[in-house]
């Protein structure tokens, strides 16, 4: 296997994007091998190289790693991004499954049909404001942190999620002051400054085109 990153999944963000994120907050650099056609995802399932026929799947040390949060886990563990001790990992990974909880609510957003999409942003509208947004400004309130006194993946996610919010939603950060600080700092990390600079690997909203490979790739999912 190669020696370098290698990422195979679609040319939008679903669930690869926020491995993405974790690897430019480490500086690691990657490649991507795209999926656009059935074909492609059928030849890793005949290689054996998705353990449980799922994507993403991310080669790294030698290893075919699948599942999302196994692969966060790793990279996290490797570079330095998850927490000092036992203790700091475990409200790590809860602020990491709660950004998770609101990230699958943007992912599954542009699959629903027409007539549901309004009530699909209003749900992810008010659960941000009422559940997630007030948990991480707490968070922030002694702290440029969410976990102890350096970056973690929580913070990555954080700022990728937060991101996401007000893409859809642009003044959805009014109230919550110290995420807005929050955002601001990360943005100036010179690794994270790079990965939102046009022609990164960032990936942009999910458009029709998107939805459109994703569903004849993954067919056996949307019959």
């Amino acid at each position: 296997m190669s020696e370098k990153v290698v990422l195979h999944y679609f040319n939008g963000r679903g669930k690869m994007e926020s491995i993405r994120w974790l690897l430019a907050a480490a500086g690691v650099e990657f490649e991507e091998v795209i999926m656009t056609k059935r074909e492609h995802y059928e030849k890793l399932v005949n290689d054996g190289a998705l353990m449980f026929q799922q994507v993403p799947l991310v080669e790294i040390d030698g290893m075919q790693l699948v599942q999302s949060r196994a692969i966060l886990n790793y990279i996290a563990g490797k570079y330095n991004l998850y927490g000092k001790d036992l203790k700091e990992r475990a409200l790590i990974d809860m602020y990491s499954e709660g950004t998770s909880d609101l990230m699958d609510l943007f992912m599954s957003a542009p699959f629903t049909p027409p007539e549901n999409k309004q009530k699909s942003l209003d749900n992810i509208e008010q659960k941000a404001k009422e559940r997630f947004l007030p948990v991480f400004e707490k968070g922030l309130a002694n702290s440029h942190f969410l976990v102890g006194n350096q970056l973690s993946r929580a913070d990555v996610h954080l700022l990728e999620a937060s991101l996401m919010l007000q893409e859809l939603f642009p003044t959805i950060l009014s109230t919550f002051p110290k995420i807005q600080a929050f955002q601001e700092k990360m943005k100036a990390s010179p690794r994270i400054s790079k990965f939102l600079q046009p022609g990164s690997a960032r990936k942009p909203p999910p458009d029709e085109a998107y939805v459109k490979v994703v569903k004849e790739v993954l067919s056996h999912i949307f019959k």
